[in-house]
């Protein structure tokens, strides 16, 4: 049976892009600081995915006042939940990934929804199912256009109720950690989407007519936003060396 990502790398850009982004990680988790610090640096890390994800789902707060302990808003409180969890959750994602993206949502949406929509997609989704059968090991792209096809899905279908955008970026980063793409969780992504936000919102509006142009430029900006996310390791990384 074919692999319904391969012609993505075709696409134009799309291999060259995935590549860079490659390196860029690499050398990114070869920095000195991670070997004595790595701890330290992946509270960091936590903290700066965790606001992202908050401010690009519209609950934008100063960094230093969220590792203050002084936003209670539930959307952050839930992301920071969610940015906690996944070095765990990760370790089920391609086993059982329906699951773990059930734990995602309840992790996001307590104190946002009622909780008897916590972790129940709102309708039955063909389409979240063959998501789901991908992450299993139903394809053998690079682990960023998986995690690109992931992340883009979940924002088209939007199956949960709530902060679903919140979801989307983690099951795109548990797509990561679990592939061994990025093992220990240092990429902040959605650091690097927020940095791009028009770009990221427009390419995620393009990824969802399903045209080879929006396709294209939803995974040339998740590459470019994974570069962003390297970048902002290596200053966590140099900040808390210093």
């Amino acid at each position: 049976m074919a692999d319904p990502l391969a012609p993505l790398v075709d696409l134009a850009g799309v291999r060259e892009a995935v590549a860079s982004a490659r390196d860029r990680a690499d050398a990114a988790m070869r920095h000195r600081a991670l070997r004595r610090q790595g701890g330290q640096v992946a509270a960091e890390v936590s903290l700066r995915s965790a606001v992202a994800s908050a401010a690009l789902e519209g609950y934008g707060y100063e960094r230093e006042a969220v590792r203050a302990g002084t936003v209670t808003d539930p959307v952050v409180q839930g992301a920071l939940r969610v940015a906690g969890a996944l070095g765990g959750l990760a370790e089920r994602w391609s086993t059982a990934s329906r699951q773990v993206l059930a734990r995602v949502h309840v992790l996001a949406g307590r104190d946002v929804l009622d909780e008897a929509s916590l972790g129940r997609p709102a309708t039955p989704s063909p389409r979240l199912d063959a998501l789901m059968d991908l992450v299993a090991g139903g394809t053998s792209a690079s682990p960023l256009v998986v995690a690109a096809v992931v992340h883009g899905e979940l924002l088209a279908l939007r199956p949960f109720a709530g902060p679903s955008g919140v979801v989307a970026r983690a099951a795109a980063r548990l797509t990561l950690v679990a592939s061994g793409f990025d093992p220990r969780g240092l990429l902040a992504v959605e650091v690097g989407h927020l940095a791009r936000e028009p770009e990221y919102v427009g390419a995620a509006n393009a990824f969802a007519t399903g045209t080879p142009d929006g396709l294209r430029a939803w995974l040339r900006h998740y590459a470019a936003a994974v570069e962003a996310a390297a970048l902002d390791l290596e200053e966590a990384a140099s900040v808390i060396a210093a």
